[in-house]
């Protein structure tokens, strides 16, 4: 059995219970989108995988919770409510967005980096690696989708 928890300073730590062997790992969801709640590997910082989750329901509530709170700092993904500017409709581009959580700049590299996924929502990757979610493209605003549906 295997169990999880985390130091002052925020690592996670794996702990085998049967052999009381200790090693920092990190969470990684193999199915980020399609399947958020199933398939978590823990991997070390070699990132040779050290526990497979299949389904984060299997754990008892407190590791659960250490989990997806690690999950939710690492997969740090804003989620855009408006596109407020858009420098030029060539790439690369500079646009301003409202988000959750607030007004920001990202920078698009090209048309390949806005990702469309299949339930409809987007994900849209800035050149400095912070992932953008337009959860409902339909649902934007009139300026917004003008501006969004240039780059699809």
């Amino acid at each position: 059995m295997n169990r999880i928890e985390q130091t002052e300073d925020g690592l996670l730590i794996l702990t085998d219970t049967a052999s009381g062997s200790q090693v920092s790992v990190v969470p990684v969801r193999a199915f980020p989108f399609s399947d958020p709640e199933h398939g978590i590997s823990l991997v070390d910082s070699q990132g040779h995988e050290r526990w497979w989750i299949a389904d984060l329901a299997q754990l008892e509530t407190g590791q659960r919770k250490l989990l997806e709170a690690a999950l939710a700092e690492r997969e740090f993904m804003p989620t855009v409510q408006a596109i407020t500017h858009v420098s030029s409709y060539s790439t690369p581009s500079t646009w301003q967005v409202e988000t959750d959580r607030g007004a920001t700049g990202l920078v698009l590299k090209g048309e390949e980096d806005i990702r469309r996924l299949p339930d409809g929502r987007l994900v849209i990757s800035s050149v400095n690696g912070i992932q953008y979610l337009v959860a409902d493209p339909a649902g934007l605003d009139r300026a917004s989708k003008r501006r969004l549906d240039r780059f699809l």
